[in-house]
């Protein structure tokens, strides 16, 4: 609802083009160091409770974005939204926690389904709200109002995390669930010794908790998961090289206006949270193998992005537009599979959380290649992104037998 206004209302606050610029840059640089460390945080003191700060904190911000009246306030605003905004990505965690391995893929799409419908509805209902007297302000309180709603569901739902010890249903975690206050990390049983009650004591702080979680984890992805973090950020880059100059690329090309290009880029969109439905009989189809369809589903946004470069009608740019909302959206759930088979489920909110932070420095390198890209054609940036793409799938190639292994589980067996 206020992502698409907050351009224009920071300007109508007197910001210049640059500064606001710097306040809508300073979003992404705050979830890009925050992902990680509020993914490893959930993973330390649990699901319910991270969740709740985060709806919680999120909301403030909101609600400071309100009642900002100078840019100073809106900035301020944007730093505990920028920090503990990462509720969809808890969200996906705690799924990865609560359903078999075989059965994650399906139900992280439709969970990406669900969210896809908000981003569609959204923007429509923020852009009609606008248009009212004081029309951002009373859009920031109605979002505060959400949050604060999601943060009564979560205390009112009846949560027991006593369900990721189970084994009913295909759970797949066989140890004490992580509770408040508890580390999701078990320390190593050795020899009674004066020291040994004291490190016991000391390994319950969760925040050192966190520091032990992101070294070991540091580890894991340079030796193990490299691949698949590098796979994440070379097809994430083709894809935002794509969307990059859309607009600009198809008025110079075939004359299309921009209100024309913008239904096209909401049927796009549009299309996205259906692929959520068409995962599970692809998966039935590879035998839930999310590295083959990683590699198939990487393969065909790479062909797509070369058809939409070299399309000489409109026709052929609806159709490359229409397949790459459902190659895109498949990728997406497979990767983020694949990152939590690899590295263990036990840790799935560092893994989402470096997931996202991959994503966000690709937020911040496409522009700066779709600029240089654009400057040798319109069509620049979509074919550099196809070569991206072509990297990708040679890596994954490469690696196919190893993913095929089931990953290592590192973090899960420590």
């Amino acid at each position: 609802m206020v992502v698409p206004l907050l351009s224009l209302h920071v300007k109508s606050l007197g910001a210049s083009p640059a500064v606001a610029g710097i306040v809508g840059s300073s979003y992404g640089i705050l979830q890009l160091f925050s992902s990680t460390l509020v993914g490893c945080w959930s993973d330390v003191v649990g699901r319910r409770s991270s969740l709740l700060v985060c709806i919680l904190l999120s909301a403030l911000g909101y609600l400071l974005l309100g009642m900002a009246t100078n840019v100073f306030l809106f900035a301020l605003a944007r730093v505990p939204v920028g920090i503990f905004k990462h509720t969809l990505s808890i969200s996906r965690a705690l799924l990865s926690d609560l359903v078999a391995e075989k059965e994650r893929p399906l139900v992280l799409g439709q969970f990406n389904t669900a969210s896809g419908v908000g981003f569609i509805l959204g923007p429509m209902v923020g852009g009609y709200l606008t248009e009212l007297d004081g029309g951002f302000y009373l859009t920031a309180l109605i979002c505060f109002s959400v949050f604060l709603l999601n943060a009564g569901l979560v205390w009112l739902f009846p949560w027991s995390e006593a369900k990721l010890s189970g084994t009913k249903n295909g759970l797949r975690l066989g140890r004490k669930p992580v509770l408040p206050g508890e580390t999701n990390y078990e320390v190593p049983e050795a020899a009674p010794t004066p020291g040994a009650s004291e490190s016991k004591e000391t390994a319950r702080w969760p925040w050192e908790e966190v520091t032990w979680a992101l070294r070991d984890m540091r580890s894991l992805i340079f030796s193990e998961m490299w691949d698949i973090f590098l796979v994440r950020l070379l097809m994430a880059v083709a894809v935002m090289l794509y969307y990059s100059n859309f607009v600009l690329a198809l008025e110079e090309r075939f004359g299309v206006r921009p209100k024309t290009t913008s239904y096209l880029i909401s049927y796009s969109s549009a299309l996205g949270p259906l692929a959520g439905f068409a995962l599970g009989p692809i998966l039935r189809l590879y035998k839930h193998n999310s590295h083959t369809v990683l590699l198939h589903s990487s393969a065909l946004t790479c062909t797509l992005l070369l058809l939409y470069s070299t399309a000489h009608t409109m026709g052929v740019v609806v159709l490359s537009s229409t397949l790459l909302s459902f190659s895109t959206s498949i990728g997406r759930t497979c990767i983020t599979d694949l990152q939590l088979t690899m590295g263990g489920a036990q840790a799935s909110g560092t893994l989402i959380g470096m997931g996202q932070s991959v994503t966000a420095v690709g937020r911040i390198i496409a522009p700066l290649l779709s600029g240089v890209a654009q400057e040798v054609s319109p069509c620049g940036p979509p074919i550099l992104g196809a070569a991206l793409a072509l990297v990708a799938i040679f890596i994954m190639s490469l690696n196919k037998s190893r993913a095929g292994g089931g990953g290592s589980g590192k973090l899960k067996r420590e």
